[in-house]
């Protein structure tokens, strides 16, 4: 662990960020999709500036497709709509049900 509060303060984030990440991406194909995905809608970023801007948005909204593609198949939501829906008052599926853990019933908490 490192010595420095601010950069405790960060691992401790980044494990925990890591942690959800993990567990919102447990279905194979959603978790290895990801990884083709989010590279390639980070490179859609430099591309606006440095290519035409077409392949730019093209990265982008590919990259963020397959993402999607992935959420659909594992049966959760996209994280960036989350917030958005949860402040529109909408159903959130945070974690796939098939993977959510079962919460404990009131009656069960003694």
């Amino acid at each position: 662990m490192p010595s420095f509060p601010i950069a405790r303060k960060l691992f401790k984030f980044a494990k925990r960020a890591r942690r959800n990440w993990l567990t919102r991406h447990q279905n194979s194909f959603n978790f290895w999709i990801h990884m083709l995905g989010i590279p390639l809608a980070v490179a859609g970023i430099p591309l606006l500036f440095v290519a035409d801007w077409p392949w730019g948005v093209g990265a982008i909204v590919g990259g963020y497709l397959l993402q999607w593609i992935g959420h659909q198949v594992e049966g959760n939501d996209v994280g960036e709509l989350i917030p958005i829906k949860r402040m529109l008052g909408l159903p959130v599926v945070a974690i796939a049900p098939q993977y959510a853990e079962t919460a404990p019933s009131p009656s069960d908490r003694g």
